[in-house]
């Protein structure tokens, strides 16, 4: 199954963003860029990723050190809030007996 791929430049483009901004996300390791006959490109399934650190980085002025941190952070949410949700569910079963 091949994979949808939207280059940087078109992406920058109806962004009214620098590429140097897309690049830097890659170096931070937060998106992966792929190289084809010299193009470079994402992937469809990146796309929600990089808008959202695009609103932050345009709205509110999150440089991607920061983006970065707030990923961490958010991720580690997510993290604890499943384990929550299944200790939870741990409790219920042994309030059960």
């Amino acid at each position: 199954m091949q994979t949808a791929m939207i280059t940087i430049t078109q992406y920058c483009t109806i962004h009214e963003i620098e590429a140097d901004f897309v690049n830097s996300l890659a170096d931070e390791g937060l998106i992966a860029i792929t190289v084809v006959e010299g193009d470079r490109f994402i992937s469809e399934e990146q796309l929600h990723d990089l808008e959202l650190y695009t609103r932050w980085y345009c709205e509110m002025g999150v440089n991607t050190e920061g983006i970065e941190v707030i990923k961490h952070l958010l991720d580690k949410i997510r993290y604890m809030q499943s384990e929550i949700t299944m200790l939870r569910e741990r409790l219920q079963l042994y309030e059960g007996f």
